[in-house]
Protein backbone atom coordinates (compact mmCIF):
# COMPACT_ATOMS: atom_id res chain seq x y z
CA UNK A 1 0.00 0.00 0.00
CA UNK A 2 1.47 3.49 -0.81
CA UNK A 3 -0.05 6.33 1.68
CA UNK A 4 0.93 9.78 0.96
CA UNK A 5 1.07 12.44 3.39
CA UNK A 6 -1.99 13.86 4.85
CA UNK A 7 -0.82 17.37 2.22
CA UNK A 8 1.19 17.47 -0.26
CA UNK A 9 1.35 21.35 0.31
CA UNK A 10 2.65 23.11 2.94
CA UNK A 11 0.03 25.54 4.48
CA UNK A 12 1.26 29.29 4.72
CA UNK A 13 3.53 29.71 7.98
CA UNK A 14 3.00 31.09 11.16
CA UNK A 15 5.14 29.88 13.50
CA UNK A 16 9.16 30.09 13.47
CA UNK A 17 11.75 30.25 15.48
CA UNK A 18 14.83 32.96 15.31
CA UNK A 19 17.53 30.36 15.33
CA UNK A 20 17.07 27.06 13.78
CA UNK A 21 16.21 23.98 16.21
CA UNK A 22 18.13 20.42 15.26
CA UNK A 23 17.90 17.29 16.92
CA UNK A 24 17.32 13.41 15.66
CA UNK A 25 14.79 11.14 15.41
CA UNK A 26 14.98 7.19 16.00
CA UNK A 27 12.92 4.79 13.16
CA UNK A 28 12.44 1.21 14.04
CA UNK A 29 11.36 -1.37 11.32
CA UNK A 30 12.66 -5.46 10.65
CA UNK A 31 15.55 -5.32 8.61
CA UNK A 32 15.30 -7.03 5.15
CA UNK A 33 12.28 -5.17 4.24
CA UNK A 34 13.26 -2.52 2.25
CA UNK A 35 15.06 1.10 2.96
CA UNK A 36 13.70 3.47 5.01
CA UNK A 37 14.06 7.21 4.33
CA UNK A 38 12.55 10.19 5.92
CA UNK A 39 10.23 13.16 4.56
CA UNK A 40 8.94 16.38 5.81
CA UNK A 41 6.67 18.89 5.39
CA UNK A 42 9.52 21.24 3.89
CA UNK A 43 9.44 18.65 1.37
CA UNK A 44 7.54 15.61 0.44
CA UNK A 45 9.49 14.77 -2.15
CA UNK A 46 12.95 14.93 -1.02
CA UNK A 47 14.51 12.06 1.34
CA UNK A 48 16.19 12.59 4.26
CA UNK A 49 18.98 9.80 4.76
CA UNK A 50 19.38 8.62 7.97
CA UNK A 51 22.87 9.73 9.47
CA UNK A 52 23.41 6.34 11.37
CA UNK A 53 22.01 3.00 11.16
CA UNK A 54 21.96 -0.08 13.89
CA UNK A 55 24.26 -2.89 13.44
CA UNK A 56 21.53 -5.12 13.42
CA UNK A 57 19.50 -3.06 10.35
CA UNK A 58 16.14 -1.85 12.31
CA UNK A 59 16.80 1.33 13.88
CA UNK A 60 17.80 4.51 11.84
CA UNK A 61 18.65 7.48 13.21
CA UNK A 62 17.85 10.74 11.30
CA UNK A 63 18.73 14.22 11.79
CA UNK A 64 16.74 17.13 11.14
CA UNK A 65 16.37 21.04 11.29
CA UNK A 66 13.86 23.73 11.06
CA UNK A 67 13.31 27.21 12.20
CA UNK A 68 10.41 26.29 13.91
CA UNK A 69 9.09 24.40 16.87
CA UNK A 70 7.81 21.49 15.81
CA UNK A 71 8.11 19.34 12.18
CA UNK A 72 5.04 17.19 10.64
CA UNK A 73 6.59 14.09 9.13
CA UNK A 74 6.43 10.29 7.38
CA UNK A 75 9.17 7.73 7.55
CA UNK A 76 8.57 5.97 3.82
CA UNK A 77 9.87 2.29 2.80
CA UNK A 78 11.63 2.15 -0.19
CA UNK A 79 11.18 -1.82 -1.69
CA UNK A 80 11.92 -2.22 -5.22
CA UNK A 81 12.41 1.35 -6.41
CA UNK A 82 8.61 1.91 -5.12
CA UNK A 83 7.78 4.33 -2.25
CA UNK A 84 5.26 3.41 0.51
CA UNK A 85 4.65 6.08 2.38
CA UNK A 86 3.81 5.22 6.06
CA UNK A 87 0.17 4.42 6.87
CA UNK A 88 -1.78 6.99 9.12
CA UNK A 89 -1.63 10.52 9.68
CA UNK A 90 1.58 12.52 9.84
CA UNK A 91 4.25 12.11 12.54
CA UNK A 92 4.78 14.95 14.85
CA UNK A 93 8.41 15.71 15.55
CA UNK A 94 8.71 18.33 18.40
CA UNK A 95 12.32 20.12 18.25
CA UNK A 96 12.27 21.20 21.86
CA UNK A 97 11.60 17.42 22.82
CA UNK A 98 15.09 14.95 23.28
CA UNK A 99 14.97 11.60 21.39
CA UNK A 100 13.59 9.52 23.89
CA UNK A 101 10.42 8.23 21.87
CA UNK A 102 11.37 6.27 19.04
CA UNK A 103 8.85 5.73 16.19
CA UNK A 104 7.71 2.51 14.60
CA UNK A 105 6.13 2.99 11.33
CA UNK A 106 3.53 0.55 9.11
CA UNK A 107 3.14 0.40 5.53
CA UNK A 108 0.05 -2.06 5.02
CA UNK A 109 -3.10 -2.44 6.39
CA UNK A 110 -5.42 0.15 8.53
CA UNK A 111 -5.44 3.36 10.02
CA UNK A 112 -7.16 1.92 12.77
CA UNK A 113 -6.96 -0.82 15.82
CA UNK A 114 -8.23 -4.38 15.71
CA UNK A 115 -9.57 -6.68 18.32
CA UNK A 116 -9.13 -10.25 19.22
CA UNK A 117 -11.75 -12.29 19.37
CA UNK A 118 -13.60 -12.87 22.96
CA UNK A 119 -10.86 -14.33 25.10
CA UNK A 120 -11.31 -17.22 27.93
CA UNK A 121 -8.70 -17.39 30.40
CA UNK A 122 -9.99 -20.14 33.62
CA UNK A 123 -9.55 -18.76 37.42
CA UNK A 124 -8.88 -21.22 39.75
CA UNK A 125 -8.70 -18.37 42.35
CA UNK A 126 -12.16 -17.41 41.45
CA UNK A 127 -13.59 -19.95 40.58
CA UNK A 128 -14.66 -19.15 37.11
CA UNK A 129 -13.55 -17.63 33.77
CA UNK A 130 -12.28 -14.68 33.17
CA UNK A 131 -13.43 -13.25 29.01
CA UNK A 132 -11.21 -10.71 27.89
CA UNK A 133 -11.40 -8.81 24.45
CA UNK A 134 -8.27 -6.81 23.82
CA UNK A 135 -7.63 -3.89 21.53
CA UNK A 136 -4.64 -4.01 19.87
CA UNK A 137 -2.89 -1.07 17.99
CA UNK A 138 -2.68 -0.11 14.64
CA UNK A 139 0.72 -1.91 12.96
CA UNK A 140 0.58 -4.43 16.17
CA UNK A 141 1.48 -6.84 13.28
CA UNK A 142 3.41 -5.65 10.86
CA UNK A 143 5.57 -4.07 12.71
CA UNK A 144 6.79 -6.58 15.33
CA UNK A 145 10.09 -4.46 17.02
CA UNK A 146 6.86 -2.08 18.80
CA UNK A 147 6.75 -2.59 22.35
CA UNK A 148 3.31 -1.19 24.28
CA UNK A 149 2.28 -0.04 27.57
CA UNK A 150 -0.91 -2.16 28.22
CA UNK A 151 -4.41 -0.73 29.93
CA UNK A 152 -6.20 -2.99 32.10
CA UNK A 153 -10.51 -1.99 31.91
CA UNK A 154 -12.74 -3.24 34.12
CA UNK A 155 -16.53 -4.03 33.02
CA UNK A 156 -14.83 -5.04 29.46
CA UNK A 157 -18.49 -5.54 28.39
CA UNK A 158 -19.08 -1.91 28.32
CA UNK A 159 -15.71 -0.76 26.50
CA UNK A 160 -15.96 -1.43 22.58
CA UNK A 161 -19.35 -2.32 21.10
CA UNK A 162 -22.80 -1.14 22.09
CA UNK A 163 -24.10 -4.38 21.40
CA UNK A 164 -22.44 -5.60 24.35
CA UNK A 165 -22.36 -2.37 26.50
CA UNK A 166 -24.84 -1.51 29.43
CA UNK A 167 -28.06 -0.46 28.09
CA UNK A 168 -26.70 -0.35 24.93
CA UNK A 169 -23.43 2.78 25.64
CA UNK A 170 -20.04 2.03 25.05
CA UNK A 171 -17.04 4.56 26.96
CA UNK A 172 -16.10 3.89 22.70
CA UNK A 173 -12.30 3.31 23.84
CA UNK A 174 -11.50 2.41 20.69
CA UNK A 175 -12.39 6.08 19.06
CA UNK A 176 -10.86 7.97 21.40
CA UNK A 177 -7.46 5.98 21.34
CA UNK A 178 -7.58 6.82 17.28
CA UNK A 179 -8.53 10.31 17.69
CA UNK A 180 -5.44 10.56 20.21
CA UNK A 181 -3.55 8.85 17.59
CA UNK A 182 -4.25 11.34 15.12
CA UNK A 183 -3.28 14.07 17.09
CA UNK A 184 0.05 12.60 18.05
CA UNK A 185 -0.91 13.39 21.77
CA UNK A 186 -0.14 10.21 23.50
CA UNK A 187 1.49 7.02 22.51
CA UNK A 188 0.14 3.61 21.28
CA UNK A 189 -1.34 0.89 24.26
CA UNK A 190 -3.19 -2.12 24.40
CA UNK A 191 -6.07 -2.34 26.52
CA UNK A 192 -7.36 -5.42 27.65
CA UNK A 193 -11.48 -5.48 28.52
CA UNK A 194 -11.67 -7.68 31.97
CA UNK A 195 -15.18 -8.53 31.25
CA UNK A 196 -17.20 -8.69 34.87
CA UNK A 197 -18.42 -11.82 36.80
CA UNK A 198 -19.94 -10.72 40.25
CA UNK A 199 -19.30 -7.10 40.62
CA UNK A 200 -21.00 -6.34 44.12
CA UNK A 201 -18.19 -9.54 45.46
CA UNK A 202 -15.35 -8.95 43.40
CA UNK A 203 -14.66 -5.51 43.29
CA UNK A 204 -15.48 -4.74 46.87
CA UNK A 205 -13.95 -5.73 50.11
CA UNK A 206 -13.18 -8.71 51.26
CA UNK A 207 -13.66 -9.98 47.85
CA UNK A 208 -11.37 -7.62 45.57
CA UNK A 209 -8.24 -9.50 47.47
CA UNK A 210 -9.01 -12.36 45.45
CA UNK A 211 -9.97 -10.44 42.37
CA UNK A 212 -6.57 -8.45 42.79
CA UNK A 213 -4.61 -11.93 42.87
CA UNK A 214 -6.55 -13.18 39.95
CA UNK A 215 -5.37 -10.19 37.39
CA UNK A 216 -1.40 -10.54 38.80
CA UNK A 217 -1.16 -13.93 39.06
CA UNK A 218 -3.42 -15.80 36.41
CA UNK A 219 -4.16 -12.66 33.59
CA UNK A 220 -0.40 -10.90 33.71
CA UNK A 221 1.40 -13.70 33.21
CA UNK A 222 -0.93 -15.03 29.95
CA UNK A 223 -0.64 -11.24 29.06
CA UNK A 224 3.19 -11.18 29.13
CA UNK A 225 3.21 -14.90 27.00
CA UNK A 226 0.92 -13.28 23.96
CA UNK A 227 1.10 -9.74 23.88
CA UNK A 228 4.05 -7.74 23.32
CA UNK A 229 4.05 -4.79 26.12
CA UNK A 230 6.23 -3.33 28.25
CA UNK A 231 7.33 -5.86 30.81
CA UNK A 232 8.21 -2.90 33.65
CA UNK A 233 5.35 -2.12 35.75
CA UNK A 234 5.64 1.17 35.02
CA UNK A 235 4.09 0.39 31.64
CA UNK A 236 1.23 -1.93 33.31
CA UNK A 237 -1.73 0.47 34.73
CA UNK A 238 -5.62 -0.71 36.28
CA UNK A 239 -8.60 1.48 35.19
CA UNK A 240 -12.61 1.23 35.98
CA UNK A 241 -15.03 3.26 37.02
CA UNK A 242 -17.85 3.23 39.90
CA UNK A 243 -16.79 0.11 41.66
CA UNK A 244 -14.45 -0.36 38.98
CA UNK A 245 -12.26 1.94 39.93
CA UNK A 246 -12.71 0.75 43.93
CA UNK A 247 -11.25 -2.38 42.90
CA UNK A 248 -8.53 -1.24 40.37
CA UNK A 249 -7.27 1.59 43.21
CA UNK A 250 -6.92 -1.47 45.34
CA UNK A 251 -5.30 -3.75 43.16
CA UNK A 252 -2.16 -1.17 41.79
CA UNK A 253 -2.28 -0.07 45.99
CA UNK A 254 -1.84 -3.76 47.26
CA UNK A 255 0.41 -5.23 44.29
CA UNK A 256 2.84 -2.09 43.56
CA UNK A 257 5.27 -4.39 42.40
CA UNK A 258 3.05 -5.37 39.35
CA UNK A 259 0.92 -2.47 38.11
CA UNK A 260 2.52 0.90 38.12
CA UNK A 261 -0.82 3.28 37.98
CA UNK A 262 -4.11 3.54 38.17
CA UNK A 263 -7.27 5.06 36.52
CA UNK A 264 -9.83 5.43 38.97
CA UNK A 265 -13.26 7.52 37.65
CA UNK A 266 -16.41 8.28 40.22
CA UNK A 267 -14.90 5.54 42.14
CA UNK A 268 -17.18 4.48 45.26
CA UNK A 269 -14.46 4.90 48.14
CA UNK A 270 -15.22 3.87 51.70
CA UNK A 271 -19.02 2.36 50.54
CA UNK A 272 -17.29 -1.28 51.10
CA UNK A 273 -13.33 -0.89 51.47
CA UNK A 274 -11.09 0.81 53.74
CA UNK A 275 -8.82 2.41 51.22
CA UNK A 276 -8.79 5.75 52.28
CA UNK A 277 -7.99 4.24 56.08
CA UNK A 278 -5.05 2.67 54.03
CA UNK A 279 -3.52 5.77 52.82
CA UNK A 280 -3.49 7.65 55.12
CA UNK A 281 -1.19 4.69 57.42
CA UNK A 282 0.30 2.65 55.67
CA UNK A 283 3.69 2.75 54.01
CA UNK A 284 2.89 4.50 50.31
CA UNK A 285 3.47 3.08 47.24
CA UNK A 286 5.65 4.36 44.67
CA UNK A 287 2.60 4.06 41.88
CA UNK A 288 0.51 6.95 40.47
CA UNK A 289 -3.04 7.46 40.53
CA UNK A 290 -5.51 9.16 38.22
CA UNK A 291 -9.03 10.33 40.43
CA UNK A 292 -12.35 12.22 39.00
CA UNK A 293 -15.83 12.17 39.51
CA UNK A 294 -18.71 14.30 38.18
CA UNK A 295 -20.75 16.63 40.46
CA UNK A 296 -23.17 16.82 42.25
CA UNK A 297 -23.53 13.32 43.45
CA UNK A 298 -21.55 10.68 41.62
CA UNK A 299 -18.65 9.93 44.44
CA UNK A 300 -17.71 13.53 44.02
CA UNK A 301 -17.64 13.87 48.04
CA UNK A 302 -15.05 10.51 48.68
CA UNK A 303 -12.97 11.17 45.58
CA UNK A 304 -12.44 14.04 46.77
CA UNK A 305 -11.31 12.64 49.79
CA UNK A 306 -9.18 10.49 48.48
CA UNK A 307 -7.43 12.76 46.39
CA UNK A 308 -6.32 15.09 49.63
CA UNK A 309 -5.36 11.96 51.52
CA UNK A 310 -2.80 10.61 48.71
CA UNK A 311 -1.65 14.34 48.74
CA UNK A 312 -1.02 14.64 52.71
CA UNK A 313 1.27 11.07 52.07
CA UNK A 314 3.04 12.83 49.74
CA UNK A 315 1.49 12.58 46.17
CA UNK A 316 2.78 15.54 43.80
CA UNK A 317 -0.46 16.77 42.09
CA UNK A 318 0.56 16.53 38.04
CA UNK A 319 3.53 14.33 38.93
CA UNK A 320 1.85 11.47 40.15
CA UNK A 321 -1.63 12.30 41.09
CA UNK A 322 -4.31 13.75 38.84
CA UNK A 323 -7.42 14.43 40.43
CA UNK A 324 -10.31 16.44 37.78
CA UNK A 325 -14.03 17.29 38.75
CA UNK A 326 -16.64 17.97 35.96
CA UNK A 327 -19.75 19.72 36.43
CA UNK A 328 -23.04 18.14 35.67
CA UNK A 329 -21.28 14.96 34.64
CA UNK A 330 -23.71 11.68 35.42
CA UNK A 331 -22.78 8.36 36.43
CA UNK A 332 -23.17 6.78 33.25
CA UNK A 333 -20.87 5.04 30.69
CA UNK A 334 -21.42 8.11 28.23
CA UNK A 335 -19.73 10.33 30.76
CA UNK A 336 -16.90 8.06 31.13
CA UNK A 337 -16.14 7.63 27.76
CA UNK A 338 -16.34 11.61 26.93
CA UNK A 339 -13.53 11.95 29.41
CA UNK A 340 -11.43 9.11 28.72
CA UNK A 341 -8.73 10.94 26.97
CA UNK A 342 -7.80 12.60 30.21
CA UNK A 343 -6.00 9.14 32.21
CA UNK A 344 -4.99 8.75 28.19
CA UNK A 345 -3.25 11.37 28.66
CA UNK A 346 -1.77 11.96 31.83
CA UNK A 347 -0.59 8.28 31.88
CA UNK A 348 0.70 7.93 28.13
CA UNK A 349 0.41 11.77 26.32
CA UNK A 350 3.69 12.52 24.42
CA UNK A 351 4.02 15.70 26.83
CA UNK A 352 3.84 13.53 30.13
CA UNK A 353 5.96 10.72 28.96
CA UNK A 354 8.68 13.90 28.54
CA UNK A 355 8.55 15.10 31.39
CA UNK A 356 8.58 11.21 33.05
CA UNK A 357 12.02 10.94 31.48
CA UNK A 358 13.34 14.21 33.04
CA UNK A 359 12.07 13.38 36.30
CA UNK A 360 10.98 9.80 36.82
CA UNK A 361 8.26 8.78 39.04
CA UNK A 362 8.46 5.13 39.38
CA UNK A 363 11.64 5.09 40.67
CA UNK A 364 13.05 2.02 40.42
Amino acid sequence: MTTSPDSKSSPPRLYHTGTPLTRTLRVRYPAGRGTIRLRTEFDWDRDIEPVAVSDDGTTMTFEVSADQPFVYFKPCLVREGRYHWAVGPNGLLLMGEEDDRICYPFFEGEERGSFTPLIEIPSAILGRTHKLRVYLPPGYHENTLATYPVVYMQDGQNLFFPEEAFMGHDWAVDDTSQTLRAMRAVEDMIVVGVYSGDRMREYTRPGYAEYGRSLVEELVPAEQRILRVGGHRRFRSVWGSSLGGVVSFYTCWQHPEVFGSACCMSSTFSHKDDLIERVLTERPRDVAFYLDSGWPGDNYEVTMAMATALIARGWRYGHNLMHMCFPNAAHNEGAWGVRLHLPMQFFNGAVARASRALAPVLKD
